[in-house]
């Protein structure tokens, strides 16, 4: 029982000094009116200023966020804005070159008056160190026949047709190593064969043969067609003369012809489908 009164003992007496303390604290609060609302404050100061802080702080982030979508979709504004100027100054380019190239035909159509031309795109190319050809967009529906010459708007040579279909037509250029043509130095009437060679293909040259063994040929000579035997026009400009070497007989010279046309920048050429003879 001692043992029993002692165990229980302690829990009553913690349970009655529980209960002092609780109607202590009960007496304050009711002799102090202001006491439970200051007591409240205080514990909620703590909660209201973390409050604020994180209020402050997501305001900010939604800021940032808002802001960021806003240069987001501006930065894309200006981007496509650019892309359509580029776009703009492309097709400007794009026609001022149309515009030139016209321009140029139409000077050559005026000095030119015995030829007769059929304008034709290319669309499809093969240069490279083994063959030089170029495939276009008209064919015999359009009068092209095999053997017409084929030139610039501004009338430098580019090649001769070689097959012809309805709608296409295949062109061995100038540098073709299979290509072989009447040529003249313009300035002396030197006669010789501009010719495509293997060896100068690849850095886009072209060979000037059958010189003889004392040419009247010099660097900077205009190297044109002659037109011998009607084949095909005279005075079509190929190129000009870079350099004059011996060949390996250490007899006959020849020169190697810079084009004038450049295959590179060509996207539409002139065939001549016909042309007058001028005596």
């Amino acid at each position: 029982m001692k043992r029993l009164l002692t165990k229980y003992g302690v829990m009553v007496l913690s349970l009655a000094v529980a209960i002092a303390v609780i109607l202590s604290v009960m007496a304050y609060f009711s002799t102090s009116s202001a006491a439970l609302p200051n007591l409240a404050g205080i514990i909620a100061s703590p909660f209201r200023a973390a409050g604020a802080a994180i209020t402050d702080t997501v305001s900010g982030w939604v800021d940032y966020f808002t802001e960021f979508d806003r240069l987001k979709e501006e930065n894309e504004q200006l981007k496509l804005e650019i892309a359509e100027m580029e776009a703009a100054i492309r097709q400007a380019e794009k026609d001022s070159e149309e515009n030139a190239r016209l321009r140029e035909l139409l000077d050559l159509r005026e000095q030119r008056r015995d030829l007769h031309f059929e304008s034709a795109r290319i669309v499809e190319s093969d240069t490279s160190n083994w063959q030089s050809v170029l495939t276009v967009n008209k064919g015999t529906a359009q009068d092209v026949a095999v053997g017409d010459c084929v030139v610039t708007e501004a009338g430098y040579l580019v090649g001769v047709v070689t097959e012809a279909g309805l709608n296409w037509s295949t062109i061995r250029t100038i540098l073709d190593s299979d290509s072989s043509i009447g040529a003249t130095v313009f300035r002396s009437g030197q006669n010789a064969v501009a010719q495509g060679d293997f060896a100068l293909m690849g850095q886009n040259r072209l060979m000037l043969g059958y010189l003889g063994a004392s040419p009247d040929v010099v660097a900077g000579d205009l190297i044109v067609t002659t037109g011998l035997g009607d084949y095909y026009p005279s005075q079509l400009v190929i190129g000009t003369v870079e350099s004059v070497s011996t060949g390996d007989d250490g007899l006959a010279q020849y020169a190697v012809i810079t084009p004038s046309m450049s295959l590179e920048d060509l996207t539409q050429v002139f065939i001549i489908t016909s042309f007058d003879i001028v005596e």
